[in-house]
């Protein structure tokens, strides 16, 4: 059977088990549900570096998808393309994946479902130098044993929403299985290390890419707008998973959803004062929703 091994492994989160499982509970006790969750979620939008600096956020996706679905069949996972270049959404439809936690399998029926759409191809060699995807795995591994996946690398391409609107047509006729959307991005690189400060640097310029630039994604994800999403993400640079978010948003807005709930917001600077006492240039910016 054909096995993805972890590549970012011991670097983005730990490399065994017993260190794997106690991060992910420090990340969960890290920050606590306190909004009013939606009774039903179909979907949510999630940060993919480190652990250190958005390990914390993913698991409120998580953590309030657990706390509304105890079990959940499978998660399609819309990954960022950072060096995949194709046209075309990749599929990884066969096989499992593997990390520190274990297996976890491939929802193949549904993966073949979404490739008959059209909209994707299988690819997935495309998958194996990735890590928005691989990142949120030991999450579901350890919250929801048992559920299987659909992996699925989505270039930032007006495809992106036919793709998320053709999925939520194949999860609204799943009536006997809980399917679950997850969209991995981070938001806005901003600093001279990432070659993008329109706004100068120093304080105000990295506070501009939090609340001016960051913002204006957001709003346009909890408004379930993804073609405006993409857009304006490939224009203003706030996304670097547009396609991933454009996707997720696609799906919940098909399956009824209206209007997404923001459950947390931070940047990597705010994260290195409060757990290192230091700042940066530089800054990347994480958000947590759910729909």
């Amino acid at each position: 059977m054909q096995a993805r091994k972890p590549v970012v492994a011991g670097q983005f989160y730990p490399g065994q088990h017993d260190s794997c499982v106690s991060e992910i509970n420090e990340c969960i006790e890290a920050e606590n549900l306190s909004e009013l969750l939606p009774e039903t979620i179909l979907a949510g939008i999630v940060p993919h570096a480190g652990w250190t600096f958005s390990g914390s956020l993913a698991a409120l996706v998580f953590s309030a998808i657990k706390q509304r679905h105890e079990k959940v069949n499978t998660f399609i996972i819309f990954g960022a393309a950072h060096s995949y270049f194709g046209v075309l959404p990749a599929v990884s439809n066969r096989g499992l994946w593997t990390t520190p936690l274990g297996e976890i399998v491939i929802d193949e029926e549904l993966a073949d479902d979404i490739l008959g759409t059209g909209q994707a191809v299988s690819d997935p060699n495309a998958h194996l130098s990735e890590h928005s995807i691989e990142v949120q795995i030991p999450f579901l591994q350890h919250l929801f044993p048992g559920a299987k996946i659909v992996p699925v690398l989505v270039p930032p391409t007006e495809q992106a929403v036919e793709l998320g609107t053709r999925v939520g047509e194949i999860i609204g006729q799943q009536e006997d299985k809980k399917i679950v959307c997850i969209g991995s991005t981070d938001l806005t690189h901003y600093g001279p290390r990432y070659g993008f400060v329109p706004m100068g640097t120093g304080k105000n310029a990295l506070a501009w890419a939090k609340e001016v630039n960051d913002k204006t994604f957001i709003d346009l994800a909890l408004k379930l707008k993804p073609a405006e999403l993409l857009a304006g993400a490939v224009k203003d640079g706030n996304a670097c998973g547009p396609g991933a978010a454009a996707a997720t948003v696609a799906a919940a807005k098909k399956l009824g959803c209206k209007r997404g709930l923001l459950l947390g917001h931070t940047t990597s600077n705010e994260i290195m004062l409060q757990k290192m006492g230091t700042t940066s240039a530089d800054s990347v910016g994480y958000a947590a929703i759910v729909f």
